[in-house]
């Protein structure tokens, strides 16, 4: 059985009644474990037998079983209490980066997902709006690992150009990075990945929205809104662990590539001496 609750949830696929059940514990985790089985139905707004069903499909013997499960798996960071606002949201990225830390327990699943991303020549890497620029980030360290790597921002006509041109050179491999609020482009390009037959991993905040339905696997990190804007320190850990994941499954390439780099920073004087 999977360590992580963001594991166990990601490991079956999902009807609409239990992608809510799943979108609650993933969203309140602490809160579902307190519950009776009747109140966490009401409270993902699904029958009684929706949650039966859904637990035994997790693997657990009954609602016990899994409730106890909940409660070992859900850890409260420890923070220091009071503080002003600007602390707060440290304090909520604080917890997103402990949840994230529990996700990554089980390294299995983003080992096989860091594989697969290799095995992608080229890889497309999509994002819009805000997302761009994690969408950037992360292509921008992926491309020290791997050889080929397509960034796409636009969307549209231009957006099914670039991303039909990578598919007949060989992609197989597509990366969203989805973050509040979500484009409606994304969607579109998702079902445009799919419809070539790419296989697509959605980077985003939550284990359910309205676009993991169209992703084959879904990577999330938890953003903190307490500011005007959210914060997506934890995000930006998740994509650096993937790429490091990246490198492991690239081996000796990624060395020769990154020793490269270096050779080649040194040569052109690149960057600022310390």
């Amino acid at each position: 059985m999977p360590r992580s609750l963001h594991e166990l949830l990601t490991a079956h696929r999902l009807t609409p009644a239990q992608r809510r059940i799943a979108s609650y514990l993933a969203e309140r985790p602490r809160d579902a474990a307190a519950l009776t089985s009747a109140e966490l139905a009401e409270h993902a707004q699904v029958s009684q037998p929706s949650v039966t069903r859904f637990v035994a499909l997790l693997g657990f013997d009954g609602y016990g079983e899994f409730r106890r499960y909940l409660r070992s798996a859900t850890t409260e960071p420890v923070l220091e209490r009071g503080g002003n606002k600007f602390q707060a949201a440290v304090d909520a990225d604080l917890r997103n980066l402990a949840a994230l830390r529990a996700q990554l327990s089980d390294e299995a699943r983003l080992r096989a997902i860091a594989e697969r991303l290799m095995a992608s020549v080229p890889l497309v890497v999509v994002g819009y709006r805000v997302s761009a620029a994690q969408a950037a980030s992360f292509a921008y360290l992926a491309t020290k690992i791997h050889p080929d790597v397509r960034l796409l921002t636009d969307s549209g006509s231009v957006f099914g150009d670039h991303l039909r041109h990578a598919h007949r050179c060989g992609a197989q491999t597509l990366v969203m990075v989805a973050l509040p609020r979500y484009p409606r482009e994304c969607a579109a390009a998702l079902q445009q990945a799919r419809t070539l037959g790419l296989h697509t991993l959605l980077i985003t905040d939550r284990l359910v929205t309205a676009l993991t339905p169209l992703a084959d696997d879904v990577l999330s990190a938890g953003v903190a809104s307490e500011f005007v804007f959210d914060s997506h320190a934890a995000v930006v850990s998740l994509t650096v662990a993937l790429v490091e994941a990246m490198a492991d499954a690239a081996g000796a390439s990624a060395r020769q590539r990154l020793e490269g780099f270096e050779d080649y920073a040194a040569e052109q004087d690149l960057f600022l001496r310390e």
